[in-house]
């Protein structure tokens, strides 16, 4: 092992071909001698680069398709022989090995195949044999030799060679070694996972973060990234203010999650992972005045999501309230600037919003074991809403109802949302008793109310959706104490028909849809 190995010979083999040209043009530019595979030699060559083919240095074509081009000592002598070790040099020479200094590889689509819904024989095929027991090699002799598998990192690469005359240190072949192996395990657990379906389940994740402590002081935490395709908080690039704590980032993922439901312009305030306001309008400003009115109070110190990018007069009124974290798929300079001079508040930006239909595992631990199961990304389609009583909501009390609907599917159970005119008034979170969610939403609705200097609570003509059956009438009696006129639930009780009785007896509309949204 030698402090820096001199890169005379590289073997580019990639699937994701970002930023390949660029590196290998640099690479040629120091003389370095580029071999290749298949589709990138093809698109190195496309390129203009002088590219010698892989069956050169084995003696043997490609077969089966590709399925076998680089399993041969012709490479794996290249790669795994010890530089300073006679006996391996003596077998380089006696069998003339080519030596390679840099391996350029990254695996089969497998994640992005699985993902389309691809068939049984396209995803075993997209299963990489090849490119893993190259790096393997590779980062093994690390101590000669340079795994690089990560587009990201060429630039950092074709610099470092370029300053040291074509050399790379034993610290950056080392890291480069290192990330290599968290790369082929994370492949590994994929396809793992997919064979084994329910029976065993793989998990692996990369180290985002070290946390400075978990949801307490004396609790230990950090955060991990994992390969599951959705778009999410760890995406986001961090524009200012402190360091993301545990529940800053757990309540920015609450409140990423609610605001990617919707299409219009949206606005969600959440707090200890609960929205606390929801609303659309056809302005930020609108949609963030009215989802804080539903309780401001709740609001204060807690995280705000945007699906618009942050316009100036919502960031100045955003200022006048103290906020953990403020998260959007970007922000004009002007609001950058009025936010800026709230030093701690945390601004992040994502332009890549998630879809709320991606499915992805959520893993919940439990002594002893793992409770995993399908993200919830069932949406209200209009023609599955049953009215069931005599009266009928009215075209707004339906937009409005089915908007409840999804917003009561991102509060904790049991849930009870009042809305009204595209806006929360009042949100019944997290109760035992879904009658205690009702009378705390209608009290949320008459605080506000209050703080507003208005005689009547908000939820006086409101709506309200619940997660889940009511299992009594007690519940549409609480619900209609509050003044609302027309109900959304999922339906499914054994007393369902002295629920609707109930409700034809106050003068209310109520819609089943046949899905619930239990989130505990």
């Amino acid at each position: 092992m030698t402090n820096f190995c001199i890169v005379r010979r590289a073997l580019l083999s990639v699937s994701d071909k970002r930023g390949l040209a660029a590196f290998a043009r640099g690479l040629a530019a120091m003389g370095i001698e580029l071999v290749s595979t298949g589709g990138t030699a093809a698109a190195l060559r496309a390129d203009g680069l002088v590219v010698r083919d892989v069956s050169e240095l084995t003696g043997f074509p490609e077969i089966m398709d590709g399925r076998v081009k680089t399993l041969h000592p012709g490479v794996h002598g290249g790669l795994l022989a010890k530089r300073d070790d006679p006996t391996h040099q003596a077998a380089v020479a006696a069998h003339d090995i080519s030596l390679i200094d840099l391996l350029v590889v990254n695996l089969y689509p497998f994640r992005e195949t699985l993902a389309r819904g691809a068939a049984r024989d396209e995803i075993v095929e997209n299963i990489d044999i090849g490119g893993p027991a190259m790096i393997r090699a590779a980062a093994k002799n690390h101590g000669d030799v340079a795994v690089l598998t990560d587009p990201a990192d060429y630039d950092l690469v074709l610099e470092a060679l370029q300053a040291q005359k074509a050399q790379l240190d034993q610290a950056m072949r080392t890291r480069l070694a290192g990330k290599a192996y968290r790369h082929t395990a994370d492949y590994d657990a994929a396809i793992a996972t997919w064979f084994e379906n329910t029976e065993q389940l793989t998990l692996h994740g990369t180290l985002a973060q070290a946390l400075r402590y978990g949801e307490n002081p004396h609790q230990s935490a950090a955060v991990y990234r994992v390969n599951d395709g959705r778009v999410g908080v760890l995406d986001a690039v961090q524009a200012q203010g402190k360091e993301l704590s545990y529940n800053n980032i757990n309540d920015a993922d609450a409140a990423l999650e609610a605001v990617s439901e919707f299409a219009e312009c949206a606005c969600v305030i959440v707090k200890h992972a609960n929205p606390c306001g929801v609303a659309t309008a056809s302005s930020q400003i609108e949609a963030w005045n009215k989802a804080l009115a539903c309780d401001p109070v709740s609001a204060f110190g807690g995280i705000v999501a945007f699906n618009r990018s942050l316009d100036a007069p919502t960031a100045e009124a955003l200022s006048q309230l103290f906020l953990e974290v403020i998260i959007a798929p970007g922000a004009d300079e002007t609001a950058k600037r009025i936010l800026a001079a709230k030093k701690n508040l945390r601004l992040l930006l994502l332009p890549n919003m998630p879809t709320p239909d991606h499915a992805s595992q959520q893993v919940k631990t439990i002594a002893g074991g793992l409770l995993v199961q399908s993200r919830d990304t069932k949406s209200l389609q209009s023609g599955e809403l049953k009215v069931v009583t005599k009266l009928e909501p009215t075209a707004q009390q339906l937009e409005d109802l089915q908007f409840a609907f999804r917003v009561a599917k991102h509060v904790k159970s049991n849930a009870i949302v009042l809305v009204k005119n595209g806006a929360t008034v009042g949100i019944g979170a997290g109760q035992m008793s879904r009658v205690d969610s009702t009378r705390i939403a209608g009290r949320k609705s008459l605080d506000s109310a209050e703080a507003q200097g208005l005689t009547r609570a908000l939820s006086q003509g409101a709506v309200a959706a619940s997660d889940a059956f009511f299992p009594f009438a007690d519940g549409i009696e609480a619900l209609a104490a509050t003044g609302v006129v027309a109900i959304i639930q999922p339906g499914g009780s054994l007393k369902d028909d002295e629920v609707i009785a109930a409700a034809d007896r106050l003068g209310l509309a109520m819609v089943l849809t046949g899905q619930r949204h239990f989130r505990h």
